[in-house]
């Protein structure tokens, strides 16, 4: 079995390749190909949590395990760590353990671009970015690569995280700026990302008719980073509706007709110019596909 340390698997997921991985997922999800069971989660000492999150094909199977002790900072030692186990479906074979934190955060950011891709958006000029963290920064130059976006709005509850993501994209090329009032910036902003742990909304509810919201942080009931009125105005897609139904605690806040919400495997795309809320909570399948990849990239 290889192993890839945190280099190797950002080096294995490319973001081309990878956006692609998961609309091929989506195919699968819909046609019954691939299968996930629900996330276990196992109490472990010092308060600690174990998540198991495994999911399988035809051709190989996956098990993401993530620890998370917050008691670790204290220690020096990361709160959140985890690897992705790939196994060939058929002989149970290990073939590969790629990095679990990287994985996550790149497979989020396409995941939510492929998303906003099968609700018929497919670019961006203006973007606001709401968050400076892990998942922030992926999206942030997920943009850049897939989407070409050069202008970048950015605002974090603390300043210098904002203005060092900034800086980062500006050594990218792009037009990055750290703002302390996102208000005018979500006016004219054709794409909104919420990338935060807040419990209550931090988009501006104040938006372009045509906007589109990605929002991946609220992943609890008692969460919310999307306001209510926003919800129930524009076209709303997820990722999955059962985890969607359980854990997006933007939607269930807003306690949105659950009739209404397309899941990315059998979504019919938003009418041009209407608003476009793209949720997304996790799932194994995701991880599955960034997996596979890492595997035929390695080949």
């Amino acid at each position: 079995m290889r192993t890839l340390d945190a280099a190797e698997t950002a080096a294995a997921l490319p973001w081309g390749p990878l956006v692609e991985a998961m609309l091929r997922m989506f195919e699968r999800e819909r046609r019954g190909e691939a299968r996930a069971a629900p996330r276990t989660a196992v109490p472990l000492a010092a308060g600690g949590t174990m998540l198991l999150m495994p999911a399988a094909d035809a051709d190989f199977a996956a098990l993401k395990t993530v620890t998370v002790h917050a008691g670790n900072a204290a220690r020096g030692l990361p709160v959140v760590q985890g690897e992705v186990v790939l196994l060939d479906a058929a002989t149970g074979t290990r073939l590969l353990a790629l990095d679990g934190n990287v994985l996550t955060a790149r497979r989020t950011a396409t995941l939510s671009l492929a998303g906003a891709m099968r609700a018929g958006r497919k670019g961006a000029e203006r973007v606001l970015l709401i968050g400076a963290g892990v998942q922030a920064r992926a999206h942030a130059e997920a943009l850049a690569e897939l989407w070409g976006v050069r202008r970048l709005a950015i605002h974090a509850r603390t300043a210098a995280h904002a203005e060092d993501l900034a800086r980062h994209m500006r050594s990218l090329g792009v037009e990055a700026q750290a703002i302390a009032d996102p208000d005018a910036a979500a006016r004219e902003a054709d794409l909104v990302v919420a990338a935060t742990n807040a419990l209550d909304p931090v988009v501006p509810p104040d938006l372009r008719p045509d906007a589109c919201v990605i929002a991946i942080g609220a992943y609890r009931a008692d969460m919310a980073e999307v306001p209510t009125a926003l919800v129930r105005r524009g076209s709303v897609f997820v990722d999955t509706l059962e985890g969607a139904r359980r854990e997006a605690g933007d939607l269930i806040r807003a306690d949105v007709d659950w009739r209404a919400v397309q899941d990315f495997a059998h979504a019919v795309p938003a009418a041009a110019g209407a608003p476009v809320l793209v949720k997304t909570v996790g799932h194994a399948l995701w991880d599955l596909a960034a997996a596979r990849l890492a595997h035929d990239e390695g080949q």
